[in-house]
């Protein structure tokens, strides 16, 4: 029978004051009872024990533990009137005034029952049959500061209330969720008697229901109990009594913190409202068919536990998806694809510790190996299936076994002598059962492996007498307690002690040093082997006066003495002792420390005065010599600064020493040790001398670098090979010519090579160099000769020019300078720009003569002499100017175009004195007329005064300066031989090429126009008969039309016959020309024709509307046109009854129309049309609308129905249906065809592409 999870023990007390207790908080459904837990331990715990009659129950009054689970809420009201919430877990101590059970309430459904155990009354709370929790009432009624505290009073209002002791009452805690699970799982011995409480003062609105709680809406109510009658049907099925067990809390899951929670994010550090808002808000995403199959998973039984052994324990449950049936069918609706697979968990810390997974797979039994004998443990199961997990089930709790305690550990050695030894030893763990004896074997000193018992009991020491000095004694251990005995622990040899060990020989030396000494001794020799035998080394200083002082005290027969003094004589003896006592200490032993190291020498200084090959050096002897006399010292010395070798060059006992045979200008680094018996000493610090510097010794000669020039040399030289100590400073550079042998320094620098320049071609120099550095200027080295080479020529003098005729001129000139070369040419450059002068003479002539010249024309040149050594200077530039001459010849001539020739010809017209307006087309005929353009020739220095136009057998025209000529009066269709010659004031130049140039043919006449077809808006205008199609001229048609400012604008140019002009106005007379083109030009053009468009009708109306008065009469309106131009407009509406031809049945201008003796059940249709009334015709009638049609139907209710036509005009008229307008069948196409297009795209994808 399951339990409810609220449980109040009671036991009695005389010495409790009267108290009162307010209705608790045992709303919702909590979860069964949990052994209380402290979350931390900085908590305090409940107040003092309450005293002992409260405890027996001896008293009248009693005293009620109301206990707490964890995520439940118990309200209580002190003294003061306050409130107070304590939130589990907890147990709060109650008292009773009158030392009897208070009246327990509990929620409908529900039934309390007094157990007594052990002189404790428990109050279960237990379920009736057949209560189904849809909507339950708290275990106490409402406070009177909640919200759902109005209503009747409770029906044990009357009655005393408890409120908590107050020396009981704890301090506030944190809310400390816990893991929880089934009732029924913890014994009550394994209840403690005083849980931590938790609570917090209310002074309004105080919850009565699980922190954990959420309440929900309507929806997930009604969604949460569909699927709890889905598990109900699965777990016990439809014709299963229900009456047998009672019905499961719908909060079981939301009240358990289970794995589920851990991995969806909420768990033990978390408050239980986040917990359980975090599954609400995880359970809200999945379906509802993956709720309920979780709903199943969280369903799996509590497991049963057998076989329990004291280190291993069977684990057995079965799986939610069969059903109690056992036909292994829990509904096909939900079965998983996949298998179950179940992890179990166990926990041997308490319920609401940490878990751990001890097994995961799809097995329904596991055993539980590697547990520990006599621990509690508890075990939970939760199922899984693919991504989804259900909630554990409820905890089960065992202990296992009690078995034989563990091995103990090898028993010690206390204490002991010659013959005793006191062994000591620690329990190991008993496994549950109380450890009774211990069992202590020996081998006796045989040495043989075989033990006898030598203690059997209780106590954990025991000494073992009657031994013999200085023998081995093998010992093992063993535990026993009622379950049996434990295995023995490993065996340990021990060793009884002797006599006083004989006096050791005296200490030897191993190895000294400067601070320590490294001494060795003997073991006695008459001291047994087996004999534990310690030494204690003694040292006497002479300098301290104390005597002999103990250094080491141990087993070891050798030790180091350290932090001694150098060169010090030191005594040592050695005492051996057991555990009977000292030896006579040994003889004694004298050893001295060695001497140490002495210090560095004084840094060496010069002494005397610093030479170029030798100085003299100088030391101090080292502060502290080691302890020894100095033998020797040694001075190394190292050429240069950086890490060089260094060499001995002195070793002796003296302090200074001289230095010879070095280098000058060169640094030096010295350094001096010491050396005594200690040691050699370090080196003192180094000493940095350098040497006087001398002169430079002789540089090697100069010489030329690469090939000597007329004008310069690049000498080049090397440094000297003795630089004198001192680096090279500046180089001396002496120049003298041969002839004159006086030296003068030409350059003075760093470099070890210049450029001389500045001399003359040819011409032989001698060179030498000398070096200097910080002591001075060495030796000249080797004079070095060396002779330019020769040079190019010098400039020549200005050119003379002199013209012969405008086409020739004659250039002399003088031969320059050779500079010690011949020259071997003159090249001479002319050209009629300066920047563009070339090449016209190469040769050793001292003049040339220039042809093919232009007349009037400026001329430039130049010219330069060259010989072996190169190419002289230009000279300067002369300037000299041809004379003048006849025009040169004409050039390009060419026909001008219609378009140039119509623009000459209207320009010539402009120029008329008399300017009337004429009409160039009459002037102007391509058949009779040749327009000629040429290019302007050079005039060669004279102006242009005219030009001779030659025609072969007609007269030359002479025209003016100009470029164009246009002539006149010649025969169509005829070939001309044209050439033209230019005049200027000198003579006639020479004629150009002959052109041949043919004049057009006549251009053709105009067609007739005629009008084919005439609108209010369009005229459709034809010419010609078509004929000109095959002709071989390709003739063009130009069609004009007249403005409004009496200009004729072009309307078609093509070869086509007909041609429509649209957007006209009605009633509007047009005036329009045309004529033809050909290649031989545009012909005239025709008469003006003139064309009168007519009026325009009324545009088409729209569906008129119908609106039904009753069953034999109808309004029938339409939408009106306003006046034309002032034409006014009439109507006309036309029916037709049936199949029969539509009838008029109103004319006029009002834009409705009613109707009545109408017939029932017949189909009526009407239309309209508008009607313009003119003068001429008078009457203009537009297009008919579309027709609305008016059936009639005999009804109580409605006058008919319309089928088509605009919308109601009357409320209770029944609407007809309005045909649809251009746009939106405009829009109904567009949309089918996008359709259309999207499912032929669909079906090329899938069937063509795929």
């Amino acid at each position: 029978m399951q339990r409810w999870n609220v449980m109040l023990c009671m036991e009695r007390s005389p010495e409790c004051p009267h108290v009162r207790m307010n209705e608790g908080a045992m709303a919702d459904h909590t979860p069964p009872l949990e052994p209380g837990r402290l979350p931390a331990s900085d908590y305090p715990l409940l107040g003092p024990p309450p005293p002992a009659g409260m405890v027996n129950g001896d008293g009248p009054q009693q005293v009620i533990l109301v206990q707490v689970n964890a995520g439940e809420a118990f309200t209580i009201r002190r003294d003061d009137g306050q409130f107070q919430c304590i939130t589990g877990p907890a147990q709060v101590p109650m008292m009773s005034p009158n030392g009897s059970v208070p009246p327990i309430y509990v929620p409908p459904g529900y039934i309390s029952q007094v157990i007594e155990e052990n002189g404790v009354r428990r109050v279960l709370v237990l379920p009736q049959r057949e209560f189904h929790p849809g909507s339950h009432s708290p275990l106490h009624p409402p406070s009177p500061l909640h919200p759902a505290s109005a209503g009747p009073a409770p029906p044990h209002s009357h009655l005393s209330t408890f409120i908590p002791h107050p020396a009981m009452l704890p301090q506030p805690l944190a809310i400390y969720p816990a893991v929880v699970s089934g009732a029924g799982d913890m014994a009550s011995p394994f209840i403690p008697q005083y849980h931590p409480l938790q609570f917090c003062e209310q002074d309004s609105h105080s919850s009565h229901a699980r922190a954990g709680f959420v309440p929900r809406d309507e929806r997930t109510s009604k969604t949460y109990e569909r699927l709890q009658k889905k598990i109900k049907e699965r777990q016990g099925g439809p014709n299963k009594d229900k009456s047998g067990s009672p019905p499961s809390s719908p909060q079981k899951s939301a009240g358990r913190t289970s794995w589920l929670d851990g991995r969806n994010g909420t768990g033990k550090g978390q408050e239980p409202g986040a917990a359980s808002a975090t599954t609400t808000a995880a359970k809200a995403e999945l379906d509802e068919k993956s709720m309920a199959f979780q709903v199943l998973l969280s369903a799996i039984s509590k497991p049963v536990v057998t076989d329990i052994q004291a280190r291993s324990a069977v684990l057995t449950w079965s799986s939610p998806l069969v059903s109690d049936s056992g036909d292994g069918n829990g509904g096909s609706e939900n079965d998983p694809h996949d298998p179950l697979s179940y992890e179990v968990m166990v926990s041997n810390t308490g319920k609401d510790e940490k878990y751990k997974t001890a097994y995961s797979g799809e097995d329904l039994t596991v055993t539980l190996e590697a547990l520990r004998p006599a621990t509690d443990y508890h075990a939970r199961v939760g199922a899984l299936c693919d991504h989804l997990q259900g909630y554990p089930s409820e905890t089960v709790s065992f202990t296992t076994l009690s078995c034989e305690p563990d091995t103990p550990a090898a028993p010690r050695k206390s204490s002991g002598n010659k013959n005793t030894i006191l062994l000591q030893w620690k329990a190991p763990c008993d496994n549950g059962s109380k450890i009774q004896n211990y069992v202590l074997q020996w081998d006796e000193g045989k040495g043989n492996g075989e033990f006898e018992q030598c203690y059997y009991g209780p106590q954990k020491q025991h000494r073992v007498a009657k031994l013999l000095p200085a023998s081995k004694y093998t010992f093992r251990l063993a535990a026993k307690n009622d379950l049996g005995t434990s295995a023995f622990s490993e065996p340990i040899s021990l060793f009884t002690s002797c006599s006083v060990p004989a006096s050791p020989p005296r200490p030897a030396l191993l190895k000294a040093g400067v601070t320590w000494l490294t001494l060795q001794w003997q073991r006695p020799a008459s001291s047994p082997k087996d004999d534990d035998i310690l030494y204690t080394l003694e040292m006497e200083d002479d300098g301290s006066g104390y005597g002999f002082k103990p250094k080491y005290d141990g087993e070891e027969v050798s030790y180091t003495i350290k932090n001694l003094c150098r060169s010090t004589k030191y005594k040592f003896r050695v005492i051996a002792y057991n555990t009977e006592g000292k030896s006579v200490p040994s003889q004694v032993a004298e050893f001295t420390t060695c001497p140490d190291r002495p210090a560095r020498p004084g840094q060496p200084a010069l002494k005397g005065r610093l030479h170029s090959h030798s100085f003299r050096l100088a030391w101090e002897a080292p502060k502290d010599d080691g302890g020894s006399e100095i033998t020797k010292y040694s001075v190394e010395i190292s050429e240069g600064t950086g890490e060089a070798s260094w060499k001995t060059v002195y070793s002796g006992s003296a302090l200074e020493h001289v230095c010879e045979g070095l280098k000058p200008g060169c640094t030096y680094q010295i350094r001096v040790c010491c050396t005594s018996k200690g040691g050699q000493s370090p080196v003192s610090e180094a000493l940095q001398v350098q040497t006087l510097p001398v002169a430079p010794g002789p540089c090697l000669p100069p010489r030329v670098a690469g090939k000597p020039k007329a004008r310069e040399l690049q000498l080049r030289w090397g440094p000297p090979q003795v630089d004198g100590g001192s680096a090279v400073s500046c180089y001396s550079l002496q120049m003298a010519c041969v002839q004159a042998e006086e030296y003068r320094e030409v350059y003075q620098g760093c470099d070890p090579d210049c450029t001389v320049s500045g001399l003359l071609p040819g011409t032989a120099y001698s060179f030498r160099v000398r070096a200097a550095n910080k002591a001075g200027h060495g030796p000249l080295s080797e004079q070095c000769d060396v002779t330019t080479s020769p040079g190019a020529p010098e400039q020549c003098k200005v050119l003379q020019v002199a013209c012969k005729s405008p086409t020739c001129a004659v250039i002399r000139w003088e031969a320059p300078q050779c500079n010690g070369a011949p020259v071997a040419e003159y090249r001479l450059e002319w050209g009629a720009a300066e920047g563009g002068m070339q090449t016209c003479y190469s040769g050793p002539a001292l003049s040339h003569e220039v042809r093919g010249l232009q007349p009037a024309t400026y001329y430039f040149c130049r010219v330069q002499a060259v010989n072996a050594a190169g190419v002289g200077p230009f000279c300067e530039v002369t300037t000299c100017q041809t004379p003048c001459s006849v025009p040169a010849a004409v050039s390009n001539i060419h026909a001008l175009e219609d378009s140039e020739l119509r623009e000459e010809l209207e320009a010539a017209g402009g120029d008329e004195e008399d300017g009337a307006e004429r009409d160039t087309s009459s002037s102007f005929c391509p058949s009779s007329c040749l327009g000629l353009r040429w290019d302007t020739p050079c005039d060669h220095g004279a102006e242009i005064t005219s030009y001779c136009i030659d025609l072969g057998d007609r007269q030359p025209v002479i025209v003016g300066p100009v470029t164009r000529y246009i002539i006149q009066n010649l025969q169509p269709e005829t070939s001309y031989r044209i050439r033209i010659q230019a005049l200027n004031s000198l003579g006639s130049g020479p004629f150009s090429h002959t052109v041949r140039l043919k004049t057009k043919a006549l251009p053709p006449l105009p067609p007739r126009l005629e009008c084919a077809a005439i609108s209010h808006q369009t005229l459709k205008l034809r010419w010609g008969d078509g004929s000109a199609k095959g002709s071989s001229d390709a003739i063009q048609y130009e069609l004009q039309m007249e403005d409004k400012n009496g200009r004729f604008v072009s309307l078609y140019k093509g070869p086509c016959h007909t041609h429509k002009v649209q957007r006209l106005n009605e009633a509007t007379s047009y005036a329009l020309r045309i004529r033809a083109l050909n290649e031989a030009g545009e012909g005239p053009f025709s008469d003006v024709y003139t064309f009168t468009t007519p009026l325009s009708p009324p545009g088409p109306l729209k569906a008129p509307r119908i609106d039904c008065l009753d069953d034999h009469s109808c309004d029938v309106s339409w939408d009106p046109v306003p006046p034309m131009k002032g034409d006014s407009i009439i109507y006309t509406l036309q029916c037709m009854m049936g199949n029969s031809a539509f009838k008029q049945v109103y004319k006029g201008s009002a834009a409705s129309f009613r109707l009545s003796g109408l017939q029932q059940n017949t189909e009526y249709r009407f239309r309209v049309c508008a009607i313009r009334q003119c003068q001429a015709p008078s009457e203009l009638s537009g297009p008919y609308s579309s027709a609305a049609v008016l059936s009639l139907q005999r009804s109580e209710t409605a006058a008919g129905s319309i089928t088509s036509g605009a919308g109601p005009r009357a409320p209770d008229a029944e609407r007809p249906r309005a045909s649809l307008t251009d746009e939106q069948c405009a829009a109904l196409i567009l949309l089918l065809f996008a359709v259309i297009s999207i499912l032929i795209a669909f079906v090329i994808q899938y069937f063509v592409i795929k």
